[in-house]
């Protein structure tokens, strides 16, 4: 082994995988000598621009070539951008995967739906620490939108690590269950070599609000509504479904559950003793009409105005069971997703057209983030200490915003760290940098297909969307003089209405005439199908272009008789 081969298996290795740059399908690998463990496996929804596709989660290419090295996943939370990527990777690298009990038993759904076999799920309480390799990891309490959410200290060779997932600081939390300020300050006293941190919230000055503030909002519109409630929130935020059943509660409403993962997330919770829902409060779809439109709370899912959602199938009349009246008041208690922003927009306004009032974060407070904002993320800096600092979980503006706080809060520039998915940052115990990369980036999921979508299949789909298709068929035959022609049909789909584009159509045919019989000539009277093929494509592809400006998919069939 080369001395430099020697020094390198000397150093932690730091490789966000997904994450950077992005909101979504977080992934951090931690690597020491032939000892890998991962934080977190999370997945991404797809931009507008992601035509068919249904989710993207990270590139495990380098897990796959590293595979005997990996001990372990740690879970941070149960969110999807946390945990949606996770059975796909254990289908390749089954390890062991250790996350708090509503961390875990969401994993463990997952790896039912996607039938993976003896999954080694482990629960962990927080301040438990765990062993993997060379590491050990300690679980810390922290507070975020979600139940059990924690941070890890990760002990290396050369250091310890503290990685706080998403969080924010708030002291009077629905739960009960506050961050473990205390354990980040004494991290920071005994020394931490770095820090990873939640940069979501980065460019929003001040602190957070606390998620208890929420519930004297739901207290006050309760008590005014006159019809039914539709509250649409994330199901996963049961501290939030947890303010909307007590507020009910207080008011003799009744509470009915809609939406497949609404009703698993209440069940998980109330298995779990997170939610606190008594039986006779609990009413079923199919038995609402039973009540008075006052006296009914519908906690749907569509927040974000996903398709077939409750809210959404209930605000366009294609649910079977519930149709939206006037007198409803639906609460948004959400805020969209960047990119959702349209969708929530549309059934907002469906909503209105119908006669139901809407509330949502811009009316009125009935929502707060889950992430730290300006003024947290200095006291976890202030706590903590770090010699080096990662920005980690947001866009680049969110990332750059976080590392200037950084820099105010006194860590070295040159000890920070904004990276791009893949990039491979080297620590010892008191120096580092940023150095190579490995193979990191997206992998489409599209329906049960894994990979087989890239770039290209996404360009050819947005050019059919933006422009059509024009499909030749192209007949060839032989006259007495053994002359070829060309009996020429095409089928325009999304590009012209062909019934009012005859002249366009007729000359097509004739381009493509022409076409076929310069190319049989050109070649001394030999079919090349592949060469008329190509032929057409460019020649067709201009003549239109020339005629309307549009660059519609071309698709030549040709049949020799």
């Amino acid at each position: 082994m080369t001395e430099e081969k020697k020094k390198n298996r000397n150093k932690l290795k730091i490789i966000p995988l997904g994450g950077i740059g992005e909101i979504g399908k977080n992934i951090t690998v931690y690597e020491f000598g032939d000892d890998i463990i991962l934080v977190d496996c999370g997945l991404m929804f797809p931009t507008d621009d992601m035509l068919g596709i249904d989710y993207v989660i990270p590139d495990i290419a380098y897990l796959k070539k590293n595979r005997e090295k990996v001990k372990g996943i740690f879970i941070t939370h149960g969110h999807e951008d946390h945990i949606g990527g996770l059975p796909f990777i254990l289908e390749d690298i089954n390890v062991p995967v250790y996350g708090t009990a509503l961390s875990i038993a969401l994993i463990e759904l997952k790896t039912q739906e996607h039938g993976i076999k003896n999954p080694l799920l482990n629960v962990v309480k927080e301040g438990t620490v765990i062993k993997a390799g060379c590491f050990t990891v300690e679980f810390i309490r922290v507070s975020h939108s979600i139940d059990d959410a924690v941070a890890f200290a990760v002990k290396t060779p050369v250091g310890t690590v503290v990685q706080t997932g998403d969080f924010k600081i708030d002291l009077t939390p629905v739960g009960g269950k506050v961050i473990d300020m205390s354990r980040f300050a004494e991290l920071g006293k005994r020394g931490v070599l770095a820090l990873l941190s939640d940069s979501t919230n980065a460019d929003r000055p001040g602190f957070n609000v606390s998620e208890s503030n929420i519930s004297d909002t739901f207290i006050q519109y309760f008590k005014q509504a006159e019809g039914r409630i539709i509250v649409a929130t994330f199901a996963s935020n049961v501290h939030r479904l947890q303010q909307v059943i007590d507020a009910a509660r207080i008011y003799n409403k009744k509470v009915c559950l809609l939406g497949k993962s609404m009703l698993r997330i209440v069940k998980l919770s109330r298995e779990l003793n997170l939610l606190n829902v008594r039986d006779d409060m609990l009413v079923d779809i199919n038995d609402i009409n039973r009540f008075k439109d006052n006296e009914i709370v519908i906690l749907s899912t569509g927040s974000q105005g996903e398709t077939m959602s409750g809210l959404v199938r209930m605000a366009t009349g294609q649910h079977s069971k519930v149709t939206l009246k006037a007198n409803d008041l639906v609460i948004l208690s959400a805020t969209p997703i960047p990119g959702n922003e349209k969708y929530v927009y549309d059934v907002i306004n469906k909503i209105y057209r119908i006669g139901a009032s809407v509330i949502n974060d811009s009316t009125d407070r009935v929502h707060v983030s889950g992430h730290a904002c300006e003024e947290e993320l200095k006291i976890m800096l202030s706590l903590v200490r770090p010699r080096f600092f990662i920005p980690v979980h947001g866009e680049y503006r969110h990332l750059y915003k976080h590392a200037a706080l950084a820099e105010r809060m006194g860590v070295r520039k040159s000890n920070i760290f904004v990276a791009e998915n893949g990039a491979v940052i080297e620590l010892s115990r008191r120096s580092g940098k940023m150095k190579d990369s490995v193979q990191a980036g997206s992998v489409f999921v599209n329906g049960l297909r894994v990979g087989d979508v890239g770039e290209t299949v996404l360009r050819e789909r947005k050019q059919l969307g933006n422009e059509g298709v024009f499909v030749v068929n192209a007949v060839l035959s032989f006259n007495k003089r053994h002359a070829l022609t060309a009996d020429t049909e095409v089928v325009s789909r999304g590009f012209v209405y062909m019934r009012e584009s005859v002249e366009l159509i007729e000359e097509s045919k004739k381009v493509v005439s022409d076409i076929v019989r310069k190319c049989y000539n050109t070649n001394k009277r030999n079919i090349d199908i592949p060469a008329m093929v190509n032929a057409i494509k460019k020649g067709l592809g201009r003549f239109l272009y020339d005629k309307t400006m549009k660059n519609p998919v071309i698709i030549p069939v040709i049949t020799v008789k």
